[in-house]
């Protein structure tokens, strides 16, 4: 009877996930979990992109891909204009793992790098049992994906467009000569038009997202200031984009 009602729930009935990180396994530790979570939040906050993680022990033989858009379509992840949420779902008695891509960030997180993520930067942590630094990068690759800095051939790759530009040059190479390039500039400024404060680094923020203690995470389109808690769906759409893997 428990093994029925437990894939009842599961795939007839996902679950309404409370936060940005949900661990039913207890496989993270309170710190480990805080990490993850503060990185989830600050995205949303940043870019309005919400990505939730998600862990379960087993899919009591139902589809992962089946669980994972259920799950996505329940919980409406992502901006209703934007479509722009990803679930992560690691089960973790099954090894198995999906990232479900929202509508609107299937053309930069696209299956290929979806799935180079998983198997080139999660499942190798797995592999060790390092589920926390698994996790932990898979998120930054997402991250990283999204904003274009990410791509299949990034890892285990030879290939022409992997680390060098500009007639071959490496990438940090050129970094190096913009930053030479900015100081002499800036210091040429100065010296002409004694302009002490010309560049500056930023002003001091209001103390971003500040007051954050890990509890519930909210769709990004309540007030700028109120708490964490109370996520009812910021109306993200899905259609099966992502990639899935095993370890």
């Amino acid at each position: 009877m428990s093994q029925v009602n437990a894939q009842k729930n599961i795939a007839d009935d996902p679950a309404v996930l409370k936060q940005y990180l949900v661990d039913e396994t207890g496989t993270l530790n309170p710190a480990e979990h805080k990490n993850i979570l503060t990185k989830l939040v600050n995205e949303d906050k940043a870019t309005s992109n919400q990505i939730v993680v998600y862990l379960i022990n087993s899919l009591d033989g139902e589809s992962l891909e089946d669980v994972s858009i259920r799950l996505a379509e329940k919980n409406k992840i992502g901006k209703k204009d934007r479509n722009n949420g990803v679930l992560m779902l690691v089960v973790k008695n099954d090894r198995k793992i999906r990232i479900e891509v929202g509508y609107g960030l299937e053309g930069v997180l696209t299956d290929a790098k979806s799935s180079s993520i998983i198997r080139n930067v999660i499942t190798p942590k797995f592999k060790q049992g390092n589920y926390y630094q698994g996790i932990n990068d898979g998120v930054d690759a997402i991250i990283a994906a999204i904003k274009g800095e990410y791509t299949a051939e990034d890892e285990g790759s030879s290939g022409s467009g992997s680390g060098t530009c500009c007639f071959g040059i490496p990438i940090f190479v050129m970094i190096i000569f913009m930053f030479i390039f900015i100081s002499i500039f800036t210091s040429v400024l100065r010296r002409i038009f004694g302009f002490g404060n010309f560049i500056r680094t930023g002003k001091k923020g209001s103390g971003g997202w500040g007051g954050f203690t890990g509890g519930g995470w909210s769709s990004g389109s309540g007030s700028s200031g109120g708490s964490f808690g109370g996520f009812s769906g910021g109306g993200g759409s899905f259609g099966g984009g992502g990639a899935s893997g095993s370890w």
